[in-house]
């Protein structure tokens, strides 16, 4: 009884008072059936001390059954296999009584008086529970002629299903499904609780206008970028409002708020990366982790992910105190966590060293740089000491203070750069690989595309432009990137950090590269607008630094297969004479403390390139 809630008290009592009397209503009845109604003295005492007893037991096996636990609403098919095994023994019940009395009462057994009860019974405790189911699905018809949205959806798998499931048993929902599309000609003459199948996804623009529909609802859990892009497309000559059901867990059920808007990661084209998280957790589960760059989009996301995995603590280190403070605050008031947050800059090599003392690291991710192309190439100095010297601070006093594992962030920039900023992250890659050969501490190197919607990129740049009314600006039309969803991107992070590595480095395959023109365009569909038409397109011309193609690898470097097949690994067969290394880097600080910005950026080219002393190389340890 405990587990009846409080305030369904009076439900309760009310299910349970109706139920004794239909219990009691079928054996009067099917005694009277059998006898033509005219009841005997043996019948009226077996009536007067079985009824009560049958109905008694009757509500306590359909309590056990979880009968009054169950609102009619969202009864289901396995609700009414456990009301007929309820019935089943109260008919055995009836039986045994009956038996009963035919023993001991002198009663004659009737055989057709006990199939009548079990049918009654049955009937009559099934009806008013199939009743209300009836009445809500009619309230939800009625309620249909009232202005809802008219919904269409997109997919008629378990997906689709659970949508139009909930829609037809919620009558309080916003949607009013018409039907549903699917390509699978099997489906054609389908219908799913109630709702029929109007066609294919060709066949979407006819239909929303026979129909009225206002919201075309994607349902097919294993769409990827292609597929969603195609019925997005189709869509946009509706006037009708897409939507999507993202991926859910069934074991959490799902609800019709989950439906939300298409955004411009369900339209990669290709099918977003799934880590397997399990190695993750185990190497981060209580380690002392600080992460460089906290406060922006990578670092931002990495703490909280890596809050979720349980570490001993979490440092949070930025330059930017505004940015630090915000993923500091929504750590405590989301996740419940108190992370360690510090102000300091990674070029301070007396402050990170009093850092590392302080907080004792045992995995560090260095995801701390200036990333802006045409900004790093108007301020050389600045790029250089915070990518180049701010990295090798960082790596040389993780090194030194024993730290387990360093993952350095890298981008695919660096490879053959032309760029200030694509070459000081080579430069870091170098740093970083070169290290690896001085001791114990794991580096390994994640190279990245370009992150969809990280702060200050294309994606948020462009969606600007967009709503402030155009036009938007496109350097190129042949420029073309490998894009990345942040998720995607913090989880290559964390994946690369599980593997042992001495400075190789970790490629998230991608699939094939994007036309930023393609990207603007999707863009601006999302909008409801037409490219060209509403939002004008401007090219402006390359960028310096800006190439029109980048690569993920250099000729010479031999990918290899990783225990997740969509990461590939560079091994780090060869990599720069630390002691050499460090000496150009001096010379390359040195020049950028004399405030020499062409000197520094040649230096720097030659060093990213490899044209400085490439003899100067030896075998890495396997």
């Amino acid at each position: 009884m405990r587990q009846i809630p409080p305030r369904r008290w009076a439900e309760f009592l009310r299910a349970v008072f109706t139920d004794i009397l239909l219990i009691s209503a079928s054996l009067v009845i099917s005694v009277g059936l059998v006898q033509d109604f005219r009841y005997t003295a043996q019948d009226e005492r077996m009536l007067q001390g079985l009824t009560p007893l049958i109905a008694v037991m009757g509500v306590g096996a359909l309590f056990m059954q979880g009968m009054y636990r169950v609102h009619s609403r969202y009864a289901g098919i396995m609700d009414l296999f456990r009301l007929l095994k309820a019935s089943a023994a109260i008919s055995t019940a009836c039986l045994v009584g009956m038996l009963a009395f035919a023993y001991y009462g002198g009663r004659p057994f009737s055989l057709a008086e006990w199939v009548l009860f079990g049918f009654l019974s049955t009937t009559l405790l099934s009806a008013p529970r199939i009743g209300r189911r009836l009445y809500d699905w009619y309230s939800a018809y009625t309620r249909n002629q009232i202005p809802r949205r008219r919904a269409l959806v997109v997919g008629g798998g378990d997906t689709g299903e659970v949508v139009m499931r909930e829609t037809r048993r919620n009558p309080y929902a916003e949607l009013r499904v018409v039907g549903f599309v699917d390509d699978d000609p099997q489906k054609q003459s389908m219908y799913i609780h109630g709702y029929p199948c109007l066609g294919t996804t060709q066949d979407i623009p006819q239909i929303v206008a026979e129909h009225g529909v206002q919201d075309v609802i994607i349902a097919i859990s294993s769409a990827d970028g292609e597929v969603v892009r195609r019925i997005f497309n189709i869509c946009r000559s509706t006037s009708a409002r897409v939507r999507i059901v993202p991926p859910f867990d069934p074991t959490q059920g799902f609800q019709l708020t989950q439906i939300r808007e298409v955004n411009i990661e369900d339209l990669l084209r290709r099918a977003p990366v799934q880590f397997d998280l399990r190695p993750v957790a185990e190497y981060i589960a209580g380690e002392r982790v600080l992460i460089t760059g906290a406060g922006g989009s990578i670092g931002s996301e990495l703490a909280r992910q890596i809050v979720d995995l349980g570490p001993a603590s979490l440092a949070l280190l930025g330059k930017g105190e505004n940015s630090i403070y915000q993923i500091d605050h929504e750590l405590r008031t989301r996740q419940n966590y108190e992370p360690e947050c510090i102000i300091a800059d990674v070029r301070d090599a007396a402050r990170i060293e009093a850092v590392f003392r302080k907080e004792q690291p045992t995995l560090v991710f260095h995801a701390a740089a200036h990333k802006h192309v045409p900004l790093m190439e108007a301020n050389p100095i600045e790029a250089i000491k915070n990518n180049v010297l701010g990295t090798w601070v960082m790596a040389e006093t993780a090194l030194r203070h024993g730290v387990r594992k360093f993952v350095y962030v890298s981008t695919d920039k660096a490879v053959d750069p032309v760029s200030i900023m694509g070459a000081t992250k080579r430069v870091g890659e170098m740093i970083v690989s070169a290290l690896a050969c001085e001791g114990d501490t794991e580096f390994a190197i994640v190279r990245f595309g370009n992150v969809l919607g990280s702060r200050g990129s294309l994606i948020p740049t462009l969606q600007a432009q967009i709503e402030q009314g155009g036009p938007v600006r496109i350097t190129h039309p042949d420029m073309q990137r490998y894009f990345m969803s942040i998720n995607e991107a913090v989880h290559l992070i964390l994946r690369a950090g599980a593997f042992t590595s001495h400075g190789d480095i970790y490629i998230l395959d991608m699939g094939e590269p994007i036309k930023i023109i393609d990207m603007a365009h999707d863009l601006i569909r999302l909008y409801g607008l037409v490219p060209g038409q509403d939002i004008a397109i401007v090219f402006t011309g390359t960028r310096p630094g800006e190439k029109l193609h980048e690569r993920l690898c250099y000729d010479h470097e031999v990918l290899e297969d990783t225990a997740n097949p969509k990461i590939k690994r560079v091994r780090n067969n060869t990599a720069p004479n630390w002691r050499w290394l460090q000496s150009q880097l001096e010379t390359l600080i040195n020049l950028c403390e004399k405030e020499q910005p062409e000197a520094a950026r040649a230096m720097l080219m030659e060093l990213a390139t490899g044209k400085l002393a490439a003899h100067e190389r030896r075998a890495v340890r396997s």
